[in-house]
């Protein structure tokens, strides 16, 4: 497997992370990917040029969402996204969510590196900040604990994503508004493989 991402990706970062706790890194070679850079090539194996794509066996895969659900079935099922029933809804939905995040903690940071200075617009990055904010009390709100060992499901993946690339961007204060995230952070670090090698680099 070929694994087309770029190490500041969150989005790359949490396929990264799957093929850790599935049992796949020794499988997966990575190929640095620059999205920005118009002779990089990624527009011939995603013609949306976005990171994270996953070729395997002659098909490619992109969007982490469907790679992550790509390898859970690799895997025999069930591992990090349940199988079926209200389990399932629930983690898709909790993982919608940390995508949504995600999404708009990009867009913050788009607003500031794509446009010139003079048209730089304030509300739309608060309105960004907006989303994330809401998203993290909503999931501080209901005081979770990481019970699930070295099997996170899909979205304790994203949501571990979420808070360091938070720290990475530094797009909002997390611990502001969702204080309580900070044990659920360590412990998911303590036992999560792949959480260390798969963190975005200091700059």
């Amino acid at each position: 497997m070929q694994l087309r991402s770029s190490p500041s990706s969150p989005f790359g970062r949490k396929v990264k992370m799957a093929t850790y706790v599935l049992g796949f890194a020794d499988q997966v070679t990575p190929v640095l990917t620059d999205t920005m850079d118009p002779n990089d090539g990624i527009c011939t194996v995603n013609p949306l040029g976005k990171i994270p794509a996953l070729e395997d066996d002659g098909y490619t895969y992109y969007d982490s969402r469907v790679i992550m659900e790509y390898l859970d079935a690799k895997a025999g099922g069930g591992k990090i996204i349940p199988a079926a029933g209200a389990a399932r809804y629930d983690v898709l939905t909790r993982a919608a969510l940390m995508d949504g995040i995600l999404d708009a903690a990009i867009l913050v940071i788009y607003e500031r590196r794509m446009r010139p200075e003079d048209k730089y617009v304030d509300s739309v990055v608060e309105r960004q900040r907006g989303k994330i904010i809401r998203g993290l009390e909503l999931v501080a709100a209901s005081n979770p604990s990481y019970k699930n060992g070295a099997m996170p499901d899909v979205a304790e993946i994203g949501l571990a994503c979420v808070l360091d690339y938070l720290d990475f961007r530094k797009q909002v204060n997390w611990r502001d508004h969702a204080p309580n995230l900070s044990g659920w952070l360590a412990d998911f670090a303590a036992a999560v493989p792949g959480y260390d090698d798969s963190l975005p680099p200091k700059e």
